[in-house]
């Protein structure tokens, strides 16, 4: 039994994606665009969205700081009072490895700001509109990384697990009013963001790849989105497991 409507048919669905410049949340952007829809992408960077509506036809460039509250809910007000929006996707993300050691708090607060304020700002945005219409669909980008404390993720995955238990709390609240919740867990995806990283990262998949992904998970009507499969199983696990054998799992695991 699927949690959410499923969405198979894209045309005449207006989604607006936030963190849409690079990685997933473009490579999702162009998805969408091809299967019909009328896609309004967001990001800080002005020049790639701009290059991204030129490739895209009928897409609509909308720069913007999600961690600006009053620019999000002004955002919002222009893309309703030219239409109506079906779907947002917050994939906005900041990334840097970090330890406790070598805890960097300002650092911290940026992921915070951007991984998790700046989503709320857009709940604070959209909600009111999508309850007025009893209708819409809110899909977070999550991180299988919010599963379990991970090794040099000391800014990162906390606030990749408070967007899971957000989302999870989201569907609670929003089933009877007819809004549907997703949360998208990836792996390791060829992004800018696990360009840094320093090691092997296992099953590494392409955007494009995880973006039919997100496709397939919102035509069968799922709750969470996670891939690949192959590694994503395996980091569900962990959830399991009690910590005595998850902690000794994840230090074997990675080594470190």
């Amino acid at each position: 039994m699927s949690l959410n409507p499923p969405i198979t048919d894209w045309r005449g669905r207006t989604v607006w994606l936030i963190g849409a410049s690079s990685g997933i949340g473009r490579a999702t952007a162009s998805a969408l665009h091809a299967h019909g829809a009328s896609v309004i992408v967001s990001a800080r960077n002005t020049d790639a969205l701009e290059a991204f509506a030129a490739l895209h036809p009928g897409a609509r460039a909308m720069p913007l700081d999600a961690g600006d509250a009053q620019a999000v809910k002004d955002a919002v007000h222009s893309i309703v009072s030219s239409g109506a929006l079906d779907c947002v996707m917050y994939c906005a993300g900041h990334y840097r490895e970090m330890t406790a050691p070598k805890m960097d708090l300002a650092d911290m607060l940026r992921h915070v700001q951007v991984n998790y304020v700046g989503a709320l700002h857009v709940l604070d945005a959209v909600l009111p509109y999508f309850l007025a219409r009893s209708a819409g669909h809110i899909s977070l980008v999550g991180s299988v990384a919010g599963y379990r404390g991970l090794p040099k993720s000391l800014a990162y995955g906390p606030t990749k697990a408070a967007l899971v238990n957000l989302a999870e709390t989201l569907y609670l609240d929003l089933r009877d009013a007819h809004i549907g919740v997703s949360l998208i867990s990836p792996g390791f995806v060829d992004t800018p963001l696990t360009a840094q990283n320093q090691f092997a990262m296992p099953a590494l998949i392409s955007p494009e790849q995880a973006a039919q992904e997100i496709l397939g998970g919102w035509s069968r009507g799922e709750f969470e989105i996670h891939f690949p499969k192959r590694f994503s199983f395996w980091m569900k696990l962990l959830q399991l497991l009690p910590y005595r054998l998850s902690f000794a799992a994840i230090r074997r695991f990675t080594r470190l």
